[in-house]
């Protein structure tokens, strides 16, 4: 009888994972979680700086604006939603046939770990017909 239990444990395998498989799991689950951590308010202020470039492309389409208008909604609109990493001076309106070309085009540096960032690039471009 001890021949027959015996012969039946050689078959079956251990299931599941180790003590060590689980911190090294948890580990590296846990860095992708920080770097998710560490970007969101990079992208939270991107959304304020797009929310921003269409705000103004809805206020102004249209209605055959100025320069000076543009740029003074944007500066307006930037003081509202408290935006950060980048100015009201930063957003560039350029003339173009049918318009006003609004972009916002930025640079984003995050810390992560020790000396190592992110470094994260936007640009949000509209046009504004006259």
């Amino acid at each position: 009888m001890n021949k027959r239990v015996m012969k039946q444990g050689l078959g079956r395998r251990e299931r599941g994972i180790t003590t060590l498989g689980m911190i090294i799991l948890i580990s590296f689950i846990g860095l992708f979680v920080f770097g998710g951590i560490r970007l969101t308010p990079v992208y939270l202020n991107y959304f304020k700086v797009s929310g921003v470039v269409e705000g103004v492309l809805k206020e102004f389409d249209g209605q055959n604006p100025s320069r000076n208008a543009i740029l003074m909604s944007v500066a307006r609109r930037f003081d509202v939603e408290s935006v950060d990493k980048i100015t009201a001076r930063d957003v560039k309106v350029t003339a173009v046939d049918g318009g006003y070309e609004v972009s916002a085009k930025y640079d984003h540096v995050s810390p992560f770990i020790g000396n190592v960032n992110f470094l994260v690039a936007f640009n949000k471009t509209v046009l504004i017909r006259r």
